[in-house]
């Protein structure tokens, strides 16, 4: 389990409930600055990874977006600064954000991924790549296709793939044995436990911008209560400051 922290303190947090591992989330961290998910430039997205790596102990992996590139030299270029930050291991994902082809031609995708490995290679820091497909959460839920493309980023150097939004074991135990023997991770879905996802051979389990939804979802329905109705029952739900401050040494 690698759950996704957006800042520093949820960082902290999570460090010290015992995940031995974390990852960054785009979507978390946007929403915390303002900026919808994938509105955030590097220089920015730089700087956010690099404050959750200082503030734990624990390796993290930087949701590394599609590099804030499109060419494969930039991606590389990109890469070996995100190096730069700390991390233990970065994604790239095949993602173009453009809903008439929302995924990235299959050569160029993979010579993406060949390029951040190679950008790693040359560091010579050890940084995990993780290769993602993005064809179902981005309007292409084609399983072959994914595989396919998992395979290519496997074959490029990608050390761990992933294709977030899979909703059915058996298309996860699909992809688990096409890639095997390198790992898979899944993203986390309520549908799911982790012993039925390490039963399917998943290897790591990452929950994305899900808790910072969480938190979100709990602070909008505090807000709404108050303007719209004159209460404060939400408040009452809230854990303690003095429980927060102990959290952080206070």
């Amino acid at each position: 389990m690698i759950p996704n922290p957006w800042d520093a303190g949820t960082a902290r947090v999570l460090a010290s409930l015992g995940f031995p591992a974390l990852a960054t989330t785009s979507s978390g961290s946007a929403w915390s600055a303002g900026r919808a998910d994938h509105d955030v430039a590097l220089e920015q997205a730089l700087t956010r990874i690099k404050i959750v790596a200082d503030s734990v102990p624990v390796p993290v992996n930087a949701d590394f977006e599609g590099g804030f590139a499109t060419g494969p030299e930039d991606v590389a270029a990109n890469v070996t600064r995100a190096i730069e930050t700390g991390v233990a291991g970065l994604s790239i994902e095949d993602s173009t954000e453009d809903p008439a082809n929302p995924l990235y031609d299959f050569d160029l995708a993979v010579e993406r991924v060949r390029a951040a490995r190679q950008a790693i290679d040359r560091s010579d820091v050890r940084v995990l790549l993780t290769g993602r497909s993005e064809g179902f959460i981005a309007g292409r839920p084609d399983l072959k296709e994914t595989i396919r493309r998992l395979q290519a980023y496997a074959a490029a150097g990608a050390e761990c793939l992933y294709a977030p939004g899979l909703a059915k074991l058996e298309d996860i135990r699909s992809i688990v044995n096409a890639v095997a023997p390198k790992p898979v991770n899944v993203l986390a879905r309520p549908t799911f436990s982790v012993k039925e996802l390490a039963d399917a051979g998943v290897r790591r389990i990452s929950v994305g911008g899900s808790f910072a939804r969480v938190a979100w979802t709990a602070f909008l329905d505090a807000a709404r209560e108050a303007q719209n109705k004159g209460t404060f029952t939400a408040v009452g739900r809230a854990m303690p400051g003095s429980e927060l401050n102990a959290l952080f040494g206070g």
